[in-house]
């Protein structure tokens, strides 16, 4: 694998040249996306941040800025650990359903009721695993009482939640699908979600920097979040939610690097397998990332992953439609494009340590990164989705 770009950490072959890069990626480009992240930078919309442009083995790895202000400055590194946050969706709960999936332990249009028997009543029994897994369930986006205690009460609170409007009819993006996914993870495995997610996932794709709640001695090397309470938050999770709820959760808490990342996107873009290693089947990550929300909603998501939504920023103007992806609130963003076989990672620290906003340089980064790409027309890409009318949107 080839690998250039300043402060990569990455192993390269000895026989790499800068030449080389440009059989790949257009450096003017590449120009234009540096000078489009420092820019941010400058403007405070994050301290610091790091990209990860892959296509065919060959990656654009680069660090800017800074991984922490407060109480002290650091310099941004490419194998600075990040809070992840709603990442851990896609990085740990969706694949972990889909596994279960895979052994006939959980099928996709089960009643959640079928596994959390407490799930019943004012229409619960009408939501389906595959309703949270696009979120279609008509539950609420978060938990609408924070006076739970710990673990098991947040999923009393989240069983209690009641779906408005009727499951199946209106897309809503909500931690409560995938904190009640996460849940139905432990109970049919009979493993936390953490313990679970290593031993399928991480442990072999060879992803040693990729967990829940990290020790002590990776403290250092996390991007530190939000100041609350006086404290800035480093190597404890910022979600609060998932924080209350002791740092394991569907829906937050994952922390990982670009380059344990960019491992986890090889896989997907080589249908569940990496370096000999399989970890889904091919037709398994294939029904993941293809259209599972009910006909003729507003947005198109796959089980877990985003096609084509109101949050879809990070697929650019340019990646086709049928790409994939998602964002986490801490200002993480992936976006894979099976048909060119490339894939994006921009991670920041936009929330440290009072707040920032990536959401347009997300979709910069993105557009720039396709741009780069030499030998593949985005204008004309078989297989790609059309574009939904513009009365299906809200």
């Amino acid at each position: 694998m080839l690998v250039l770009g300043l402060g990569w950490l990455v192993l390269a072959p000895a026989a790499w040249s800068a030449a080389a890069l440009t059989q790949v990626f257009r450096p003017e480009k590449l120009a234009e996306l540096d000078q489009a992240i420092t820019a941010a930078i400058t403007n405070g919309d994050a301290p610091g941040a790091v990209v990860w442009i892959e296509r065919h083995g060959t990656a654009y790895v680069k660090a800017y800025g800074q991984r922490a202000v407060t109480p002290a400055p650091e310099p941004m590194t490419t194998n600075t650990i990040f809070d992840a946050a709603s990442l851990t969706k896609v990085l740990a709960t969706a694949p972990a359903i889909l596994w279960l999936v895979e052994q006939g332990k959980i099928g996709l249009d089960d009643p959640v009721s079928k596994h959390l028997p407490e799930f019943v009543g004012e229409d619960r029994e009408a939501i389906t695993v595959r309703l949270l897994l696009t979120h279609y369930s008509g539950l609420p986006s978060g938990l609408t009482r924070r006076d739970f205690n710990g673990y098991a009460g947040a999923i009393a609170q989240a069983v209690s939640e009641r779906p408005n409007p009727a499951p199946g009819t209106t897309f809503r993006y909500s931690d409560v699908n995938f904190i009640l996914l996460g849940e139905i993870v432990r109970r049919v495995s009979g493993q936390s979600l953490a313990d679970f997610a290593r031993e399928k996932f991480y442990e072999p794709l060879g992803m040693r920097q990729t967990r829940f709640l990290p020790p002590d001695d990776w403290r250092a090397n996390i991007a530190p979040t939000e100041r609350v309470g006086g404290t800035v938050l480093r190597g404890v999770v910022h979600d609060p939610t998932a924080r209350r709820m002791g740092g394991v959760a569907g829906h937050a808490g994952l922390f990982t690097t670009v380059a344990d990342t960019a491992r986890f996107c090889r896989m997907m873009l080589n249908e569940g397998e990496l370096e000999g290693r399989r970890v889904l089947k091919a037709e398994t990550v294939k029904l993941m990332v293809s259209v599972q929300s009910p006909p003729g909603g507003s947005a198109r998501r796959g089980l877990g992953w985003d096609i084509d939504s109101p949050y879809a920023g990070p697929r650019g103007k340019v990646l086709p439609l049928g790409s994939y992806g998602h964002t986490g609130w801490t200002g993480t963003s992936l976006w894979i494009d099976p048909f060119s076989k490339t894939f994006v990672l921009l991670y920041t620290n936009r929330n440290h340590p009072s707040g920032g906003n990536v959401v347009k340089l997300r979709s910069v980064v993105a557009t720039l990164a396709a741009e780069a790409v030499v030998g593949f027309d985005f204008a004309n890409v078989p297989g790609a989705l059309p574009p939904l009318p513009a009365n299906s949107r809200p």
